[in-house]
């Protein structure tokens, strides 16, 4: 009796821990699909940005994340961005931003993790097939043309944060 009762709890002890591995594959997949869906969101945000110029004013990059909040180069405010995003990956409202002439052009995650998403992404996405971390997703924006970028692979094994980046909280104030 007891011996079938421990092989009972321990086939229920693997079962269990079946199921938490699959369910954490499946919270990083959804985490994946929401770091797509959010990266996007600030690509096309600025974007809009860049070609809302107002008439006879040059085009130009936001100069940090909460201008795509409030534009303010408009008597009235214009909103490019719903609301900022935290990092799905690290859940944090941190992001790493790609910068051109100190003006944003791209957002990143900060995280040093490998993704599940290897291959057969979207089109447009197929930049981040390979990639090493999530931090080599970025999601930017090049003057007057669309592109949803990763860094070169770097056959050394490390992969470099993407150049001319920085650092900040997209929530709150902090400067």
């Amino acid at each position: 009796m007891l011996l079938a009762l421990l092989i009972i709890l321990a086939l229920g002890g693997i079962t269990l821990m079946a199921a938490v591995d699959v369910w954490t594959l499946q919270q990083q997949r959804e985490r994946e699909a929401q770091l797509m869906f959010a990266g996007d969101q600030y690509r096309q945000a600025i974007r809009r940005y860049y070609f809302a110029a107002p008439p006879g004013s040059p085009r130009t990059l936001p100069p940090r994340l909460e201008s795509l909040l409030e534009d303010d180069r408009y008597p009235i405010p214009v909103r490019h961005l719903r609301r900022l995003y935290p990092d799905p990956i690290l859940g944090q409202p941190t992001w790493g931003e790609v910068r051109v002439d100190n003006h944003i052009s791209g957002v990143y995650s900060l995280s040093e993790a490998t993704p599940l998403k290897q291959s057969g992404f979207p089109p447009g996405y197929d930049h981040f097939e390979g990639r090493a971390r999530y931090q080599n997703w970025v999601f930017s924006f090049t003057g007057g043309t669309l592109s949803r970028t990763a860094l070169p692979p770097n056959p050394g094994g490390k992969t470099p944060l993407p150049p001319v980046a920085s650092t900040r909280s997209v929530l709150g104030n902090t400067k």
